[in-house]
């Protein structure tokens, strides 16, 4: 078991540099460890191949400065929330017993983000009952773990977040791990003859830029990443509010 405190589970190897990328590197400035799980390799991409699209997450797990970083190999645009699945995720979960899971987002565009949204809720939840049993790799008994809070971070459609995290500090680092897919998003060093997509533009960064310039104009700073709780959101004390535009 290796303790990862900030862990975040995307369905495709690039949503969590879109999505949480800063918030990730803030927490590991911060003394936190950090690390991401991608549920599929991407196979059904338009463009570059499930083998380059693992060598550009790991290029982009090194900007972020990553404890680790695994690959679930399910089946990207076909997975199910299903038991399979969930115990598959349960086991990494309890793994990394993680204390905050970042999370796709519960409804978007791409049916697979939504579907991966619940995928994960569930899976966080159905850690943490000791009657299911999961083994480690080396067959021995996993604890049961449930993670303290998931949020789940904005995706492609835009939703009235229920707070926003301040990334100002790392966002250029964070658009260098986007550049990291380069088979992926607007490159000029891509050479491979393949149809341009909806993301594969140099409006789509744009965007990505002005999502954050949004989020952060909410509280006042320049960039910021929002996130949605299904779970009341609890504090010890009133200085955990934040607020820049006074």
């Amino acid at each position: 078991m290796e303790k990862i405190q900030v862990l975040a589970i995307a369905v495709h190897p690039d949503d969590v540099e879109l999505c949480c990328a800063g918030t990730l590197m803030m927490e590991k400035l911060r003394g936190k460890s950090t690390g991401v799980v991608d549920l599929t390799r991407g196979e059904l991409g338009t463009r570059g191949t499930p083998e380059l699209r693992l060598r550009e997450a790991e290029k982009s797990a090194r900007i972020l400065d990553l404890d680790i970083r695994e690959n679930l190999g399910l089946a990207d645009g076909f997975f199910q929330n299903n038991e399979e699945n969930q115990r598959k995720l349960i086991r990494a979960i309890r793994q990394y017993q993680p204390d905050f899971v970042l999370a796709s987002a519960l409804a978007d565009r791409h049916p697979d983000h939504g579907r991966a949204g619940k995928l994960i809720s569930d899976s966080c939840f159905l850690s943490g009952l000791r009657k299911i049993s999961t083994q480690e790799k080396t067959g021995l008994e996993q604890e049961a773990w449930r993670p303290k809070y998931v949020f789940h971070f904005i995706q492609d459609r835009f939703y009235q977040p229920n707070f926003v995290y301040d990334v100002t500090p790392v966002f250029d680092r964070k658009l260098e791990s986007i550049g990291a897919y380069s088979s992926q998003f607007h490159s000029t060093t891509y050479d491979r003859e393949e149809p341009q997509t909806y993301i594969s533009g140099p409006e789509f960064l744009d965007s990505v830029i002005g999502r954050a310039q949004m989020c952060g104009k909410m509280i006042g700073v320049k960039y910021a990443e929002g996130f949605i709780s299904e779970k009341m959101i609890g504090v010890i004390s009133l200085d955990s509010f934040v607020q820049f535009d006074t």
